[in-house]
Protein backbone atom coordinates (compact mmCIF):
# COMPACT_ATOMS: atom_id res chain seq x y z
CA UNK A 1 0.00 0.00 0.00
CA UNK A 2 1.37 3.83 -0.65
CA UNK A 3 -0.15 6.20 0.74
CA UNK A 4 0.09 9.47 -1.65
CA UNK A 5 -0.58 12.51 0.67
CA UNK A 6 1.13 11.89 4.14
CA UNK A 7 0.02 14.21 6.64
CA UNK A 8 1.68 17.35 7.66
CA UNK A 9 3.64 15.82 11.02
CA UNK A 10 5.08 13.15 9.14
CA UNK A 11 6.12 15.48 5.79
CA UNK A 12 8.39 17.38 9.04
CA UNK A 13 10.01 14.19 10.00
CA UNK A 14 10.59 12.96 6.77
CA UNK A 15 14.47 14.33 7.04
CA UNK A 16 14.78 12.21 10.15
CA UNK A 17 14.41 8.90 8.34
CA UNK A 18 16.11 9.82 5.33
CA UNK A 19 19.27 10.81 7.51
CA UNK A 20 19.21 7.52 8.89
CA UNK A 21 18.82 5.63 5.67
CA UNK A 22 21.45 7.27 3.90
CA UNK A 23 23.61 6.41 6.77
CA UNK A 24 22.69 2.95 5.46
CA UNK A 25 20.28 1.80 7.89
CA UNK A 26 16.34 1.45 8.04
CA UNK A 27 13.95 3.44 9.56
CA UNK A 28 10.23 3.47 9.54
CA UNK A 29 7.15 5.60 10.78
CA UNK A 30 5.48 2.89 13.43
CA UNK A 31 2.16 2.77 15.40
CA UNK A 32 -0.67 4.21 16.05
CA UNK A 33 -0.04 7.10 13.53
CA UNK A 34 0.22 4.43 10.66
CA UNK A 35 -2.77 3.29 11.90
CA UNK A 36 -4.82 6.38 12.47
CA UNK A 37 -3.63 8.19 8.83
CA UNK A 38 -4.79 4.96 7.11
CA UNK A 39 -8.11 5.25 8.58
CA UNK A 40 -8.30 9.43 7.78
CA UNK A 41 -7.66 10.07 11.79
CA UNK A 42 -6.03 13.10 13.02
CA UNK A 43 -2.44 11.84 14.35
CA UNK A 44 -0.86 12.90 17.33
CA UNK A 45 2.58 11.70 17.90
CA UNK A 46 4.95 9.92 15.19
CA UNK A 47 6.69 7.24 16.13
CA UNK A 48 10.02 6.71 14.78
CA UNK A 49 11.55 2.47 14.81
CA UNK A 50 15.22 1.77 13.24
CA UNK A 51 17.51 -0.50 12.54
CA UNK A 52 20.22 1.44 13.93
CA UNK A 53 21.41 0.81 17.55
CA UNK A 54 21.20 3.79 19.97
CA UNK A 55 24.75 5.03 19.64
CA UNK A 56 24.44 5.21 15.93
CA UNK A 57 21.40 7.15 15.91
CA UNK A 58 23.45 9.72 18.41
CA UNK A 59 26.35 9.86 16.49
CA UNK A 60 24.21 10.61 13.03
CA UNK A 61 22.29 13.48 15.21
CA UNK A 62 24.15 16.24 17.34
CA UNK A 63 21.10 16.96 19.45
CA UNK A 64 19.51 13.52 21.03
CA UNK A 65 18.12 12.86 24.70
CA UNK A 66 18.26 10.04 26.36
CA UNK A 67 14.56 8.98 26.79
CA UNK A 68 14.58 5.50 27.05
CA UNK A 69 18.15 3.90 26.48
CA UNK A 70 18.13 0.96 28.13
CA UNK A 71 15.13 0.03 26.11
CA UNK A 72 16.68 1.37 22.85
CA UNK A 73 14.49 4.80 22.43
CA UNK A 74 16.58 7.91 21.60
CA UNK A 75 14.67 11.89 21.44
CA UNK A 76 16.16 13.27 18.39
CA UNK A 77 15.73 17.05 18.53
CA UNK A 78 17.42 18.35 15.24
CA UNK A 79 14.54 19.22 13.73
CA UNK A 80 12.69 21.51 15.40
CA UNK A 81 10.18 19.00 16.94
CA UNK A 82 11.37 15.64 19.30
CA UNK A 83 11.16 12.04 17.26
CA UNK A 84 11.32 9.27 19.82
CA UNK A 85 13.56 6.91 17.65
CA UNK A 86 13.72 3.23 19.10
CA UNK A 87 15.69 0.96 18.04
CA UNK A 88 14.36 -2.93 16.40
CA UNK A 89 14.39 -5.21 19.22
CA UNK A 90 13.39 -8.61 20.47
CA UNK A 91 12.04 -9.04 23.88
CA UNK A 92 12.40 -12.35 26.54
CA UNK A 93 10.01 -13.24 28.81
CA UNK A 94 7.74 -11.33 30.83
CA UNK A 95 7.73 -13.18 34.40
CA UNK A 96 5.75 -10.30 35.91
CA UNK A 97 3.42 -10.04 32.90
CA UNK A 98 4.18 -6.29 32.33
CA UNK A 99 8.14 -5.86 31.62
CA UNK A 100 9.98 -7.62 29.28
CA UNK A 101 13.05 -9.86 31.45
CA UNK A 102 15.50 -8.73 28.69
CA UNK A 103 15.96 -6.11 25.27
CA UNK A 104 17.93 -6.94 22.68
CA UNK A 105 18.58 -4.70 19.76
CA UNK A 106 17.93 -6.59 16.61
CA UNK A 107 18.45 -5.19 13.06
CA UNK A 108 15.02 -6.99 11.67
CA UNK A 109 11.99 -5.01 11.29
CA UNK A 110 10.07 -8.20 11.28
CA UNK A 111 11.48 -9.17 14.54
CA UNK A 112 10.32 -5.62 16.17
CA UNK A 113 6.94 -5.69 14.53
CA UNK A 114 6.31 -9.08 16.09
CA UNK A 115 6.68 -8.33 19.12
CA UNK A 116 3.98 -5.55 19.24
CA UNK A 117 -0.01 -5.90 20.90
CA UNK A 118 -2.25 -6.08 17.77
CA UNK A 119 -1.99 -6.12 14.04
CA UNK A 120 -3.47 -2.54 13.55
CA UNK A 121 -0.31 -1.22 15.25
CA UNK A 122 2.29 -3.55 13.59
CA UNK A 123 2.04 -1.63 10.76
CA UNK A 124 4.85 0.29 9.04
CA UNK A 125 5.93 2.61 7.04
CA UNK A 126 8.69 3.95 4.90
CA UNK A 127 9.35 7.88 4.58
CA UNK A 128 7.51 7.98 1.11
CA UNK A 129 4.45 6.27 2.11
CA UNK A 130 5.13 2.62 1.27
CA UNK A 131 3.20 0.83 3.83
CA UNK A 132 4.89 -2.38 5.35
CA UNK A 133 2.36 -4.74 6.69
CA UNK A 134 3.70 -8.31 7.49
CA UNK A 135 0.79 -9.29 10.06
CA UNK A 136 -2.52 -8.42 7.96
CA UNK A 137 -2.92 -5.48 9.96
CA UNK A 138 -4.32 -3.26 6.92
CA UNK A 139 -7.55 -6.36 6.40
CA UNK A 140 -7.89 -6.00 10.07
CA UNK A 141 -8.11 -2.33 9.62
CA UNK A 142 -10.92 -2.58 6.14
CA UNK A 143 -13.05 -5.03 8.39
CA UNK A 144 -12.87 -2.77 11.71
CA UNK A 145 -11.34 -5.74 13.95
CA UNK A 146 -9.25 -5.89 16.69
CA UNK A 147 -6.20 -9.58 16.31
CA UNK A 148 -3.59 -10.15 18.49
CA UNK A 149 0.18 -10.57 16.78
CA UNK A 150 0.96 -14.44 16.55
CA UNK A 151 -0.59 -16.16 19.81
CA UNK A 152 -2.76 -13.77 21.58
CA UNK A 153 -2.40 -16.39 24.63
CA UNK A 154 1.51 -14.83 24.37
CA UNK A 155 0.75 -11.52 23.76
CA UNK A 156 -1.72 -10.98 26.92
CA UNK A 157 0.80 -13.45 29.04
CA UNK A 158 3.53 -11.05 28.28
CA UNK A 159 1.70 -7.64 29.26
CA UNK A 160 -1.53 -7.94 30.87
CA UNK A 161 -2.84 -4.44 29.98
CA UNK A 162 -2.57 -5.38 26.58
CA UNK A 163 -6.62 -6.50 27.08
CA UNK A 164 -7.69 -3.36 29.04
CA UNK A 165 -5.78 -1.82 25.35
CA UNK A 166 -7.79 -3.68 23.11
CA UNK A 167 -11.11 -3.12 25.52
CA UNK A 168 -9.95 0.75 24.55
CA UNK A 169 -9.55 0.40 21.17
CA UNK A 170 -12.84 -1.46 20.94
CA UNK A 171 -14.25 1.50 22.00
CA UNK A 172 -11.93 4.57 20.13
CA UNK A 173 -12.11 3.12 17.09
CA UNK A 174 -15.55 1.20 17.23
CA UNK A 175 -13.43 -1.95 16.03
CA UNK A 176 -14.40 -5.52 17.21
CA UNK A 177 -12.32 -7.73 18.54
CA UNK A 178 -11.84 -10.91 16.58
CA UNK A 179 -13.19 -14.49 18.49
CA UNK A 180 -9.91 -15.57 19.45
CA UNK A 181 -8.24 -12.71 21.03
CA UNK A 182 -11.68 -12.61 22.97
CA UNK A 183 -11.09 -16.01 24.33
CA UNK A 184 -7.64 -15.01 25.33
CA UNK A 185 -8.92 -12.12 26.85
CA UNK A 186 -10.92 -13.73 28.96
CA UNK A 187 -8.97 -17.02 30.03
CA UNK A 188 -6.24 -14.55 30.89
CA UNK A 189 -8.73 -11.53 32.87
CA UNK A 190 -7.32 -11.87 36.36
CA UNK A 191 -3.83 -10.99 35.61
CA UNK A 192 -5.03 -7.55 35.25
CA UNK A 193 -4.35 -7.57 38.78
CA UNK A 194 -0.69 -7.43 37.87
CA UNK A 195 -0.74 -4.48 35.96
CA UNK A 196 -0.31 -0.95 37.65
CA UNK A 197 -3.48 0.77 38.86
CA UNK A 198 -2.44 3.91 36.81
CA UNK A 199 -2.22 2.51 33.48
CA UNK A 200 -5.50 0.74 34.13
CA UNK A 201 -6.87 3.99 34.77
CA UNK A 202 -5.66 5.59 31.87
CA UNK A 203 -6.73 2.87 29.67
CA UNK A 204 -10.28 2.92 31.03
CA UNK A 205 -10.59 6.54 30.86
CA UNK A 206 -10.04 5.99 27.16
CA UNK A 207 -12.53 3.87 26.52
CA UNK A 208 -15.06 5.79 28.21
CA UNK A 209 -14.02 8.89 25.94
CA UNK A 210 -14.36 7.29 22.98
CA UNK A 211 -16.69 6.92 20.08
CA UNK A 212 -18.17 3.63 20.60
CA UNK A 213 -17.94 3.09 24.59
CA UNK A 214 -20.85 0.51 24.39
CA UNK A 215 -18.36 -2.15 22.25
CA UNK A 216 -15.65 -1.52 25.01
CA UNK A 217 -17.76 -1.51 28.18
CA UNK A 218 -19.59 -4.96 26.38
CA UNK A 219 -15.75 -6.47 25.89
CA UNK A 220 -15.04 -5.49 29.45
CA UNK A 221 -17.84 -7.08 30.54
CA UNK A 222 -17.85 -10.15 28.38
CA UNK A 223 -14.62 -10.91 29.29
CA UNK A 224 -14.76 -10.88 33.14
CA UNK A 225 -12.05 -7.81 33.04
CA UNK A 226 -14.68 -5.46 34.72
CA UNK A 227 -13.59 -7.41 38.18
CA UNK A 228 -9.88 -6.97 38.62
CA UNK A 229 -11.06 -2.99 37.68
CA UNK A 230 -10.33 -1.26 41.80
CA UNK A 231 -14.10 -1.17 43.66
CA UNK A 232 -15.94 -2.69 40.10
CA UNK A 233 -16.59 -5.87 41.82
CA UNK A 234 -19.87 -5.01 43.25
CA UNK A 235 -21.03 -2.93 40.52
CA UNK A 236 -21.64 -5.63 37.97
CA UNK A 237 -25.89 -4.53 37.35
CA UNK A 238 -24.58 -0.78 37.26
CA UNK A 239 -21.87 -1.71 34.57
CA UNK A 240 -24.36 -3.24 32.57
CA UNK A 241 -27.11 -0.70 32.88
CA UNK A 242 -24.21 2.19 32.36
CA UNK A 243 -23.38 0.11 28.86
CA UNK A 244 -26.94 0.11 28.17
CA UNK A 245 -27.02 4.03 28.51
CA UNK A 246 -23.65 5.47 26.95
CA UNK A 247 -24.42 5.73 23.55
CA UNK A 248 -21.54 8.14 23.06
CA UNK A 249 -18.51 9.01 24.65
CA UNK A 250 -18.04 11.19 27.91
CA UNK A 251 -17.23 14.25 26.78
CA UNK A 252 -13.88 14.53 29.25
CA UNK A 253 -12.18 12.84 32.31
CA UNK A 254 -14.13 14.24 34.78
CA UNK A 255 -17.39 13.29 32.79
CA UNK A 256 -16.22 9.73 32.72
CA UNK A 257 -15.61 9.77 36.71
CA UNK A 258 -18.84 11.78 36.81
CA UNK A 259 -20.79 8.57 35.48
CA UNK A 260 -19.13 5.80 37.02
CA UNK A 261 -19.85 7.68 40.73
CA UNK A 262 -23.41 8.67 39.90
CA UNK A 263 -24.31 4.89 38.34
CA UNK A 264 -22.68 3.54 41.26
CA UNK A 265 -24.67 5.56 43.57
CA UNK A 266 -21.38 6.60 45.74
CA UNK A 267 -21.79 9.55 48.24
CA UNK A 268 -18.89 11.79 49.15
CA UNK A 269 -16.89 9.49 51.72
CA UNK A 270 -17.31 6.87 49.45
CA UNK A 271 -16.87 8.97 46.41
CA UNK A 272 -13.04 9.66 48.20
CA UNK A 273 -12.55 6.07 48.78
CA UNK A 274 -13.12 5.32 44.85
CA UNK A 275 -11.01 7.23 43.20
CA UNK A 276 -8.14 6.64 45.79
CA UNK A 277 -7.90 3.47 44.76
CA UNK A 278 -8.08 4.54 41.28
CA UNK A 279 -5.12 7.02 41.96
CA UNK A 280 -6.55 10.27 41.05
CA UNK A 281 -5.59 13.36 42.33
CA UNK A 282 -7.28 14.75 44.97
CA UNK A 283 -8.29 18.20 42.84
CA UNK A 284 -9.90 15.74 40.93
CA UNK A 285 -12.05 13.65 44.00
CA UNK A 286 -13.15 17.40 45.02
CA UNK A 287 -14.71 17.81 41.41
CA UNK A 288 -16.36 14.23 41.58
CA UNK A 289 -18.10 15.14 44.55
CA UNK A 290 -19.39 18.05 43.34
CA UNK A 291 -20.51 17.04 40.07
CA UNK A 292 -22.03 13.84 41.32
CA UNK A 293 -24.09 15.40 44.34
CA UNK A 294 -25.28 18.09 41.58
CA UNK A 295 -25.68 15.01 38.90
CA UNK A 296 -28.01 13.50 41.46
CA UNK A 297 -29.80 15.91 41.99
CA UNK A 298 -30.43 16.76 38.11
CA UNK A 299 -31.91 12.99 38.28
CA UNK A 300 -34.96 14.27 40.71
CA UNK A 301 -35.47 17.02 39.02
CA UNK A 302 -34.15 21.12 38.52
CA UNK A 303 -31.67 22.76 40.84
CA UNK A 304 -32.47 25.39 42.97
CA UNK A 305 -30.81 28.54 42.80
CA UNK A 306 -28.06 27.45 45.91
CA UNK A 307 -27.51 23.84 43.88
CA UNK A 308 -26.05 25.84 40.97
CA UNK A 309 -24.40 28.15 42.62
CA UNK A 310 -22.45 25.37 44.40
CA UNK A 311 -21.01 24.94 40.80
CA UNK A 312 -18.75 26.33 38.46
CA UNK A 313 -20.26 26.62 34.86
CA UNK A 314 -18.24 23.99 33.88
CA UNK A 315 -19.26 21.48 36.46
CA UNK A 316 -22.92 22.17 36.06
CA UNK A 317 -22.29 21.06 32.54
CA UNK A 318 -20.64 17.93 33.71
CA UNK A 319 -22.90 17.10 36.09
CA UNK A 320 -26.10 17.76 33.48
CA UNK A 321 -24.15 15.41 31.15
CA UNK A 322 -24.11 12.61 33.19
CA UNK A 323 -27.30 12.88 34.56
CA UNK A 324 -28.67 12.93 30.67
CA UNK A 325 -26.92 9.99 30.28
CA UNK A 326 -28.36 8.25 33.19
CA UNK A 327 -32.15 9.58 32.34
CA UNK A 328 -32.36 12.72 33.43
CA UNK A 329 -34.40 15.89 31.34
CA UNK A 330 -31.08 17.89 29.30
CA UNK A 331 -31.14 21.39 31.48
CA UNK A 332 -28.08 22.79 30.12
CA UNK A 333 -29.53 25.72 28.47
CA UNK A 334 -31.67 26.12 31.43
CA UNK A 335 -27.92 25.72 33.81
CA UNK A 336 -26.23 28.04 32.28
CA UNK A 337 -28.57 31.03 32.53
CA UNK A 338 -29.63 30.21 35.83
CA UNK A 339 -25.56 30.54 36.45
CA UNK A 340 -25.20 33.37 35.00
CA UNK A 341 -27.69 35.34 36.31
CA UNK A 342 -26.86 34.46 39.93
CA UNK A 343 -26.54 37.57 42.22
CA UNK A 344 -22.41 36.54 42.67
CA UNK A 345 -20.78 33.68 41.59
CA UNK A 346 -18.01 33.16 43.84
CA UNK A 347 -18.22 33.91 47.91
CA UNK A 348 -14.77 36.83 47.21
CA UNK A 349 -17.90 38.47 45.34
CA UNK A 350 -19.74 39.06 48.82
CA UNK A 351 -20.08 43.05 49.44
CA UNK A 352 -19.12 42.54 52.68
CA UNK A 353 -16.14 40.93 54.38
CA UNK A 354 -15.48 39.42 58.22
CA UNK A 355 -13.43 42.61 59.04
CA UNK A 356 -16.43 44.90 57.72
CA UNK A 357 -18.61 42.77 60.23
CA UNK A 358 -16.37 43.26 63.41
CA UNK A 359 -16.23 47.31 62.44
CA UNK A 360 -20.22 46.70 62.81
CA UNK A 361 -19.41 44.98 66.62
CA UNK A 362 -19.63 41.53 65.64
CA UNK A 363 -17.12 39.58 67.48
CA UNK A 364 -15.07 37.42 65.96
CA UNK A 365 -15.01 33.83 66.28
CA UNK A 366 -17.14 30.85 64.77
CA UNK A 367 -20.18 33.02 64.69
CA UNK A 368 -18.51 35.62 62.48
CA UNK A 369 -18.12 32.76 59.68
CA UNK A 370 -21.93 31.35 60.19
CA UNK A 371 -23.00 34.98 59.53
CA UNK A 372 -20.86 35.30 56.85
CA UNK A 373 -22.29 32.24 55.06
CA UNK A 374 -25.90 33.23 56.08
CA UNK A 375 -25.59 36.47 54.28
CA UNK A 376 -24.14 34.40 51.41
CA UNK A 377 -27.08 32.21 51.26
CA UNK A 378 -29.78 35.34 51.39
CA UNK A 379 -27.50 36.84 48.82
CA UNK A 380 -27.47 33.96 46.22
CA UNK A 381 -31.25 33.18 47.17
CA UNK A 382 -32.20 37.07 46.30
CA UNK A 383 -33.58 37.63 49.69
CA UNK A 384 -30.94 40.40 50.27
CA UNK A 385 -29.14 42.68 48.41
CA UNK A 386 -25.22 42.02 47.64
CA UNK A 387 -24.72 46.11 49.08
CA UNK A 388 -22.39 46.43 51.88
CA UNK A 389 -25.01 48.69 54.09
CA UNK A 390 -27.53 46.34 53.57
CA UNK A 391 -26.00 43.11 54.89
CA UNK A 392 -24.41 44.72 57.46
CA UNK A 393 -27.53 46.29 58.49
CA UNK A 394 -29.11 42.65 58.15
CA UNK A 395 -26.81 41.47 60.53
CA UNK A 396 -26.94 44.53 63.62
CA UNK A 397 -30.54 45.95 63.20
Amino acid sequence: MQLEHLPEEFEMARPVLQTIEQAGYEAYFVGGSVRDTILGKEIHDVDIATSAYPDEIKHLFKRTVDTGIEHGTVMILDHGTGYETTTFRSESTYTDFRRPDQVTFVRSLAEDLKRRDFTINALAMKEDGTVIDLFDGLADLKHLQIRAVGDPQERFHEDALRMMRAVRFASQLNFTIVPETLAAMTSHAELLRKIAVERTQVELLKLLTGQAPQQGLTDLLTTGLWQYCPDFADHKVDLERLTAQLHQGASTDLTAWTLLTTSFGLETNAITTFLKHWKTANQTISAVQMTTKTAQHLLQGPLSTWQVYQCSEDQLMIANEAAVVLGATDRSRELVAQWQNLPIQTKKALAVTGRDLMQAGVQPGPQLGAILGDLEYQVVTGKLPNEKPALVAAVTD
